[in-house]
C-alpha cells in the first residue's frame, strides 16, 4: 500500500487555521470547566493521590500558553512564575476566567499573526532535549491543554 503524503510547503496556512481553531476551541472549554464549578472552594481542593487542584492547573496552562505562544512566538513580554501556578490558592473563579479569556486573545493574535516562515522556525527555546519547529511545539502545547482539561473535568465532576 502506497501512502500520500501532504506537501507540507503548500498547507502551512491551513495549518495556522486548524491552530487557531483547536486552540480557540479548547480555551473556550477550559473557561466553560472553571465556570462549571459551583462551590468555588473545589476550585482548590484534590482528593486521593491528585496533586493539583482545578484552579492550579488553569493557572498552569495560562502559565504555559502566555510563555511558549504568547512570549516565545509573539513576543509578548510576558513573565512567568512557574511556581507560583502549583502555589497559588484562593483566587476568585472570575479571575481566573478573566485570565483564561486573556491568554486566549493572547494566543490567537500570535497565531493569526504568525507567517509561514515563524511557524517552521525553530522554537527560540529549547524546552526538551530537542530543538523542534514552532508547528511541532504547538501540536505539543495543544496536546499539554488538552491532558489538563480533561483533568480539572474530572476534578470538577467527582468533587461536585
Amino acid at each position: 500500500m502506497k501512502l500520500s503524503y501532504i506537501n507540507p510547503t503548500t498547507n502551512l496556512i491551513a495549518m495556522i487555521d486548524a491552530f487557531i481553531k483547536i486552540y480557540d476551541r479548547d480555551l473556550n472549554k477550559l473557561k466553560k470547566e472553571i465556570e462549571l464549578f459551583n462551590d468555588e472552594n473545589n476550585l482548590w481542593r484534590t482528593i486521593g493521590n491528585i496533586k493539583n487542584s482545578g484552579g492550579n492547573l488553569c493557572l498552569h496552562l495560562v502559565g504555559n500558553l502566555n510563555t511558549y505562544i504568547g512570549k516565545n512566538m509573539g513576543h509578548s513580554g510576558y513573565v512567568r512564575d512557574r511556581d507560583a501556578e502549583f502555589t497559588l490558592k484562593n483566587i476568585p473563579k472570575e479571575k481566573l476566567v478573566q485570565q483564561v479569556t486573556e491568554t486566549k486573545e493572547i494566543a490567537l493574535s500570535t497565531l493569526q499573526n504568525m507567517t509561514e516562515g515563524e511557524l517552521k522556525q525553530n522554537h527560540v527555546e529549547k524546552v526538551f532535549d530537542y530543538e523542534m519547529t514552532n508547528e511541532f511545539f504547538l501540536i505539543h502545547l495543544a496536546a499539554h491543554l488538552s491532558y489538563h482539561l480533561g483533568q480539572i473535568n474530572y476534578l470538577r465532576r467527582i468533587l461536585e
